[in-house]
This record gives structure tokens, sequence and C-alpha cells, in this order.
């Protein structure tokens, strides 16, 4: 699938915990539905077999609709999913020549500094998922970052960059003016009673932060 900056404006990270009775492929469903333009697999803790059994759940209601479907933190699951790309933290990035490795697959890394938004492009990143932006559950050590030092990081790298943490409808507009693509969201989406329309709100909420003014 050929890499376009639009899948980055509802970019949404599946997270178990907080499906509440659905199944997690209904629940992708739905927020593909309301509006989601990406979908990445997130299953920290897990073994590579229950990955792979997500994936397969996954995989094809991604596919229905169109939608990019990416596979976090390894190149070698990714391929073995059959995803459409990978993110990687900055801690799994392999050795080498990362591009070279992820040919072929949609590649996100993950930057939270000016030099480590710069490596990354370097190494060949489609996109940048830059975070903490906001207070996250996902992530305790993440430390926040400003409006101003997202908007030094855009401003670095030519390459597109979607934030992450912690964001959801009453803080997502205060990501207006930082140069972002889009917006990575977890239990925005999936902790909510009715996944499909909180990403339907997003989605447009999503659209009015990507105005400059």
């Amino acid at each position: 699938m050929q890499f376009q900056k639009d899948m980055l404006t509802l970019y949404a990270v599946t997270d178990r915990s907080w499906l509440g009775g659905r199944t997690l492929a209904e629940a992708v469903e739905a927020v593909i539905e309301g509006g989601a333009t990406m979908i990445q697999l997130r299953e920290k803790g897990k073994t590579e077999e229950e990955i792979l059994a997500s994936a397969r759940e996954i995989a094809p209601v991604c596919r229905k609709h169109g939608v990019p479907f990416i596979v976090n933190d390894s190149i070698e699951l990714a391929r073995a999913c059959g995803a459409d790309g990978v993110h990687l933290g900055q801690s799994d990035v392999p050795e080498g020549d990362v591009r070279k490795q992820a040919e072929g697959l949609i590649l996100g890394l993950s930057a939270n500094t000016v030099e480590s938004a710069r490596l990354a492009q370097e190494r060949g990143a489609d996109y940048l998922g830059v975070g903490a932006v906001f207070g996250t559950t996902t992530k305790h050590d993440a430390r926040h970052l400003t409006p101003e030092k997202l908007r030094e990081i855009t401003d670095a790298v030519d390459v597109p960059v979607v934030a992450i943490g912690g964001i959801n409808e009453t803080n997502i507009l205060g990501l207006k003016g930082c140069g972002m693509e889009g917006a990575a969201v977890v239990s925005a989406l999936f902790a909510q009673p009715d996944p499909g329309a909180a990403a339907k709100r997003l989605r447009a909420l999503a659209e009015e932060m990507k105005q400059e003014d």
C-alpha cells in the first residue's frame, strides 16, 4: 500500500483492555466506519502467537475498508501478519538500514526531540509519531511536549508527523498550529461506549486541528 499523509488524520491504536465485551474486530470496524484512517495493532506483553491471532482477526477488516493496517514494534511480525506497515519505538529500531529491512512496508518511527526526529527521517521513516503530547495512561514514563516543542519538531523535518499521548475530544484542538498531520488515539476511541460515534467526532476535530490559521 502506498503511504499518503492523509492516512494519519485519525490514527487508531488498539488496546484490548477497553473492549467492554466487544471483539477486537468489532471495535476496529466501528472506529473505521466512524472515520479512523489508520489502524495500529498494539499488543504489549503478548506472545508472537497472540499477536498473530489478533492480526488475523483485524487485518481482513482493514482490507475490507481500504484502511492501512500497522503492527507495532516488529518488522518480522508485520511481515508475518501481512500488514501494510510497521511502527517502531526508539528502542525497537534494529541495527543497520531499517528502511531496507522494512522495504515494501509503511515505516513509522517514534521521536520526541528535534534530534531524534531528524535521525528518524534519515533512517527512512514515512511518518513520525511524536509524543507524549498530553498525559497518557498507556505510557506512564512518557514526558509531555509543549506546543512550541511540537512545532520545532514539525519544522525540522519534511516527513509528516502524527501526535500521540492522551489525546481526546477535549484537548485535540490544542494541537492546532503545531504542524501535525494527524492524531493517534487509544482510549478516546476504544474505551468509549460507542467507539464508532467517538471516531466520527474525533475525525471532525482532527480535520479541524490540521487546518493552519
